[in-house]
């Protein structure tokens, strides 16, 4: 098949549902880390960090029919990792169990290395203890950075790489851990899903999905008891808050090479935090897409007439300043309905005391990127 069929296949099936393995995977996923953050178990407070070795095994999970042609063979990786146990100063740090943070250094294949070559990226992470029992933990793993591709979509040098356009690519990684530790010294046995993307900026995007599974060993280069002092935690708990962010973006859509969109948007909504861990929101989006102009270019549009109108919940998951949100909304004003209905929402957020915000998250609909959400936002009555 021609690079020029795949193409048009790809565009043809935009408005598909994907039904794909991987996309079910991604949605058991999301539900099981909404569960298990609400079990996240207590740990003994110590201050502690080391470096960990790990070796990745893994395969290109085609999520899509027109990626068929793409994995050839297994995908081996390594990653070198700095971490840090968070030491009790924050009220977040005992709630949460401890966490672990750091940064991690990737390098390795994805699949097919004729065709999409390798990876080499760093991204920072942290590590939630669902379970500790002894010497024994259970944690799961977020953490988001970049990646460099050394190949990428060419119609003359490279036509069958229908997954990447851009060397350079957001890397997100969701996954689990076990570990065991034995004096300074810890094995750990993991799975994660590995994901490379340029949220749609430019096309092809059908991005790169890793499963892997991982084998490591760290050491603890300090160890120590901690008797931090508790800061108070800046949330306000159980009081509305009301928010308002601006959102800039930009998006191509097919053919390869064409124009590129600007997207702008605009979300008012309301957040609940009931304790240290939990958080609510609600909401409504406008967005005003541009690339929906491209859409069905026989038709004439107005600006009105491409608003797209969407309400949407999302779980928050607050770390004092910086919060996690996990999304989802529907459209209830969308007239060229150019994807699925719904749509979800992956964000990371930082609060300031004076009530700004800054925002960066992903857009998608189900495992598709619609485009990366850049935004400032400002919460009204914001109180510490």
């Amino acid at each position: 098949m021609s690079c020029g069929h795949y193409l048009i296949f790809e565009r043809s099936a935009q408005g598909w549902r994907d039904s794909s393995i991987f996309v079910t995977m991604i949605k058991w996923a999301i539900i099981l880390l909404f569960f298990l953050l609400h079990g996240i178990s207590w740990s003994q407070s110590r201050y502690e960090w080391g470096i960990e070795a790990r070796g990745k095994l893994g395969f290109l999970a085609a999520h899509r029919g027109v990626m068929g042609h793409l994995p050839q063979e297994p995908a081996f990786a390594g990653e070198l990792t700095w971490f840090t146990h968070t030491k009790g100063s924050k009220k977040w740090h005992s709630s949460c169990g401890y966490p672990v943070t750091g940064v991690t250094l990737f390098g390795g294949s994805v699949g097919n290395r004729d065709i999409l070559g390798t990876y080499w990226g760093a991204y920072g992470f942290i590590e939630f203890p669902f379970l500790s029992l002894g010497n024994y933990q259970f944690l799961g793993k977020m953490g988001s950075g970049l990646a460099y591709g050394n190949k990428v979509f060419s119609y003359e040098d490279n036509p069958k790489n229908v997954a990447m356009s851009t060397h350079l690519n957001a890397l997100i990684c969701l996954g689990v851990k076990s570990r065991y530790r034995f004096g300074r010294n810890s094995i750990t046995l993991g799975l994660d899903m590995t994901h490379f993307s340029n949220g749609a900026f430019k096309v092809p995007n059908l991005g790169v999905n890793m499963p892997y599974v991982s084998l490591g060993y760290s050491y603890m280069i300090r160890l120590k008891q901690n008797d931090t002092l508790v800061e108070p935690d800046m949330l306000p708990y159980r009081k509305w808050l009301f928010n308002v962010t601006g959102i800039f973006s930009a998006k191509e859509i097919f053919p390869t090479g064409g124009k590129k969109y600007p997207v702008y948007a605009l979300t008012n909504s309301v957040r609940w935090f009931s304790k240290p861990k939990v958080g609510m929101e609600w909401g409504i989006d406008l967005i005003s897409k541009q690339a929906i102009m491209g859409y069905r270019p026989e038709l004439d549009k107005t600006q009105w007439d491409i608003l797209q109108v969407g309400v949407f919940g999302a779980y928050l998951l607050p770390l004092d300043r910086f919060h996690f949100a996990f999304g989802m909304g529907t459209y209830i004003k969308d007239k060229y309905q150019p994807e699925d209905f719904l749509y979800h929402r992956l964000s990371m957020r930082y609060y300031f005391e004076n009530g700004i915000n800054l925002n960066v998250g992903l857009k998608s609909h189900w495992a598709r990127a619609d485009y990366v959400e850049w935004g400032l936002g400002y919460t009204f009555n914001f109180s510490k």
